[in-house]
């Protein structure tokens, strides 16, 4: 029994004294890269923590597909179109949890490791990564080290891409409470890849470097390029390059101003998943998709531009916070995105542009109280597809018709409010309406698509 308590105690000391990573709980809320905190080592401890997440969805879909296609050799045969949205019901959807273990192995040396144990993508526990932070150096016995590490820290392993600041406010599976809306942007810019990053903040000045393998899903494959998959690709498996500049400064007690550029390359990586990276899934649960074998709920409401070989991706974000009065505080936070890249298959590059900009009133004692409104836009451009013909018994169905090459255009506008209970606790409800334009009057389901309707969310997270 004394090891049982004497081991609850240390757990509970191990969780006060984690302030190398960043916060699960709404203290989390605007940090960025981890900050340079100055953490008393005692001895290596073990901390866990985790994050669940239980929404409510009540969302409304339709699109300008017909309900069943004919025959095209006998018109009075008809199948269900799969083009038609899945028939979908308010309800509650999917709870999702993640689980955390921090090692403090050094001083300044920590072993953070994610498990999904639950999400829509990934309904069993997966491992959503792990990496080592070095914030000191202690087994380096160098006075200019220990200087140069004073304003930056080193990670290395699986994890987190840092490209631009939108991955720091999104909802990564249970863990929602950094996020003021109910989901992620459109383009969900979000992947774990093996690599290395170092981040410097100097005086407010933030920098960081880093490379990676370019896949969520490594492979040791020999690429064939005489084969039509991969035509294009050059045959190798590139790394990928990652750097971000920008300034973060609190100005005054009442004002502060993030303002960072980010650029992620790679000459060819075959299944980057940059777009499309997220092993959890979207909160937009049972919309715009059908209920075809073999078609997936997990990215509902959002749009993958299948960039998937050759990229370069630039973003930039102008975060915003002052306080005008006591017990209110305005935010804002904008996003500018531009992408341009192909698959191995593809002779030409497409591109995804993307905006969004929010604000964020957070007032009451300690904040606990918020409201916002978001916009959030993107205009891509889409491959020519062939036709898809469907055999059933001994008849043949155009399930997809045919189209050129085109633009689609998605618009987002939601509007949010939610109450922390405590730092752990928090309540959110949102009304979002969704639409989808310029897409070709075909048997395609975004003809004509939108959504509209509330959703709403209970987050603990510790």
């Amino acid at each position: 029994m004394k090891k049982l308590i004497y081991l609850a105690a240390a757990l509970w000391l191990s969780g006060t004294l984690s302030a190398q990573l960043r916060p699960t709980d709404k203290t989390g809320i605007n940090v960025f890269e981890t900050p340079k905190t100055h953490v008393e080592f005692t001895a290596p401890h073990v901390s866990f923590g985790a994050s669940i997440a239980m929404p409510y969805i009540a969302l409304k879909q339709s699109n300008n597909v017909v309900a069943n296609v004919a025959s095209t050799t006998d018109a009075t045969k008809t199948i269900a179109n799969p083009q038609t949205l899945f028939k979908n019901s308010s309800n509650f959807a999917l709870s999702q949890a993640n689980l955390y273990i921090n090692s403090y192995l050094a001083d300044g040396v920590t072993l953070n490791l994610t498990l999904y144990l639950a999400s829509k993508h990934h309904n069993e526990t997966w491992v959503k990564g792990g990496y080592v932070q070095f914030d000191k150096v202690p087994f380096l016995k160098l006075d200019l080290l220990d200087k140069i590490m004073q304003y930056t820290t080193v990670k290395l392993g699986q994890m987190e891409v840092n490209y631009g600041d939108a991955h720091f406010r999104r909802s990564d599976g249970g863990n929602a409470i950094y996020n003021p809306f109910m989901e992620n942007y459109i383009m969900d810019e979000f992947a774990t890849e093996i690599g290395a990053e170092a981040d410097v903040n100097y005086n407010g000045i933030v920098g960081v470097a880093a490379i990676t393998n370019g896949n969520l899903n490594p492979s040791l494959a020999y690429i064939d390029t005489t084969q039509a998959t991969y035509k294009y690709s050059n045959g190798l498996h590139n790394p990928s390059w990652i750097l971000k500049l920008g300034y973060d400064k609190q100005f005054t007690d009442k004002f502060r101003a993030r303002l960072t550029g980010s650029v992620y390359t790679t000459a060819g990586s075959l299944s980057n998943t940059l777009f499309g990276g997220d092993r959890t899934g979207s909160n937009y649960s049972a919309v715009m998709y059908n209920a075809a074998p073999g078609t997936s709920t997990a990215f509902n409401g959002r749009y993958n531009p299948g960039l998937s070989d050759k990229l370069t991706t630039f973003m930039g974000n102008l975060f915003l916070r002052y306080k005008p009065m006591d017990m209110l505080v305005v935010e804002s936070f904008t996003t500018i995105e531009s992408a341009k890249g192909r698959t191995a298959a593809e002779k030409n590059e497409r591109t995804a542009n993307q905006f969004a900009t929010d604000v964020v009133l957070r007032f009451g004692h300690n904040e606990n109280f918020f409201a916002g409104a978001r916009y959030n836009t993107l205009s891509a451009d889409v491959a020519a597809s062939a036709k898809v013909t469907t055999v059933s018994g001994a008849y043949t169905y155009v399930t997809q018709d045919a189209w050129p090459a085109y633009t689609i255009k998605i618009n987002r506008i939601a509007i949010s409010g939610g109450w922390f209970m405590t730092k752990n606790i928090m309540a959110k409800v949102e009304w979002v309406k969704q639409k989808y334009t310029d897409v070709p009057n075909v048997n395609y389901i975004f003809n004509g698509a939108q959504f509209q309707g509330l959703t709403a969310e209970a987050i603990i997270s510790f």
